[in-house]
């Protein structure tokens, strides 16, 4: 049975931060140094200064995570961030454009008991290591949640939506985020509503959309926390995370593609285009001179790829590029024998399996050293046209349907096999245990 529970969130404090805009922060894993310094800069209560304070060369006790520590609490002591007196859910809007069109994403903030064994929780990616010690830490320093984990539930007729709409008014917290959209939020502590959403939520199983790191983090510390204290009360604070969950039906959810990006010393462009001839069909473009923009490229390539039923990627390097199309699907019969269906018939399984484990090389093991991402198709582009980068290779969207066999199947895809439209901003709520 999923367990969902209220929480005494804390916020910013309206009437001691007047510019609430400039306290927000994009998620933690999106944000580059020199946005780093740009939010330092904005407003010395920046929430980056919580979920990625900078490092610095003598950086041992005193480091990003202890001066998170040290800058939440003395924020709670000057009222800058201040604690619910009532437990509750916090209802969450954003507001967007996408393509030319208005979108908006319904969800809310609310404390989810922890499910060790993934088996009322699914997640459909693998996670790495580094993030997970990274987050690990802070949580170790902060003991609470700065940042939600997105999670998906089945709700084909929008209940849980329709109920809170009828609860809300005026929202608590309106602010446009750093992406341009519009991030709203409410509170709702009436117990006839939070116990509908507890029903409604008793036998459904939900799927992770953003936050695999995050998830599994909190599960490693709540093994740390039990063994540390020898509280094996199945209700302790340390067992729930605050998320926020979102019908999977709803309109304003959109899945973008995760485009790759390589570096790896022995990669020659001959020698790969010549072992995958056996499993695709390829074709190279070059790029005229008159059309070498950024912008202009990655448009080419994503019409290119463009594709209903077959799986298709494009390899990007300088002044041209390569569509890759697989020749057959038998192929991962062969070399995936192990998995189902719908995972032979991922576009990032097919590239994973293919063309960067069998033909490059680049395995579970060494993944990470050699295989970066971006959710930006510009970027794909100028990284490579920079020397940043050896190859990138452009991809298209995962269906949410796919997502949710994988994940009934008990399986993962490769890391970062999708990416969920809008992105949550961080600084709206907190929790701590």
């Amino acid at each position: 049975m999923v367990e969902v529970a209220p929480f005494k969130g804390i916020t910013y404090n309206k009437k001691n931060v007047k510019d609430i805009d400039s306290v927000m922060s994009p998620p933690y894993d999106i944000i580059s140094e020199e946005m780093q310094d740009k939010l330092y800069k904005k407003n010395d209560y920046n929430f980056v200064k919580l979920i990625l304070g900078k490092q610095f060369q003598d950086d041992n006790a005193n480091n990003r995570y202890t001066r998170a520590k040290k800058f939440f609490n003395e924020w709670i002591k000057k009222d800058i961030l201040v604690h619910s007196d009532k437990p509750g859910i916090y209802p969450y809007e954003i507001e967007y454009m996408q393509n030319g069109k208005k979108k908006i994403m319904n969800g809310f903030f609310i404390l989810l008991k922890l499910d060790k064994e993934y088996k009322l929780v699914k997640a459909h990616e693998r996670t790495l290591s580094k993030p997970k010690e990274d987050r690990l830490n802070l949580m170790r320093e902060l003991n609470g949640n700065l940042e939600p984990i997105q999670l998906l539930y089945i709700d084909e007729k929008d209940d849980i939506n329709i109920k809170i709409k009828e609860k809300i008014n005026s929202p608590y917290i309106d602010v446009t985020g750093y992406d341009g959209f519009n991030h709203k939020i409410w509170k709702i502590d009436d117990e006839k509503t939070i116990n509908f959403i507890k029903e409604k939520l008793d036998d459904e199983i939900l799927f992770i959309a953003d936050g695999h790191h995050r998830y599994q983090t909190a599960i490693n510390y709540a093994d740390e926390m039990e063994e540390k204290t020898g509280d094996k009360n199945e209700y302790a604070p340390f067992r729930y995370r605050m998320v926020i969950l979102v019908n999977m039906f709803d309109k304003g959810l959109s899945i973008l593609p995760t485009h790759r990006l390589l570096k790896k010393k022995d990669l020659d462009i001959n020698d790969i285009i010549k072992k995958s001839e056996k499993y695709f069909d390829i074709k190279k473009i070059e790029i005229e001179p008159k059309n070498n923009n950024h912008k202009i490229i990655s448009g080419s390539i994503k019409n290119e790829i463009k594709t209903e039923n077959e799986n298709k990627f494009a390899l990007y390097c300088k002044k041209f590029y390569y569509v890759f199309t697989l020749k057959n699907q038998k192929i991962m019969d062969e070399l995936a024998s192990d998995k189902s269906e719908t995972w032979k018939g991922l576009d990032v399984s097919v590239l994973h399996k293919i063309l960067l484990e069998n033909i490059m090389g680049i395995n579970q093991d060494n993944l990470e050293d050699h295989v970066k991402y971006t959710r930006d198709d510009d970027e794909a582009i100028s990284f490579v046209d920079s020397g940043k980068f050896d190859f990138s290779i452009l991809m298209n969207a995962t269906k949410i349907e796919e997502l949710k066999s994988v994940a009934d199947a008990g399986e993962h895809m490769p890391q970062k096999s999708t990416y969920f439209l809008p992105k949550m901003l961080s600084g709206l709520v907190m929790y701590k245990m």
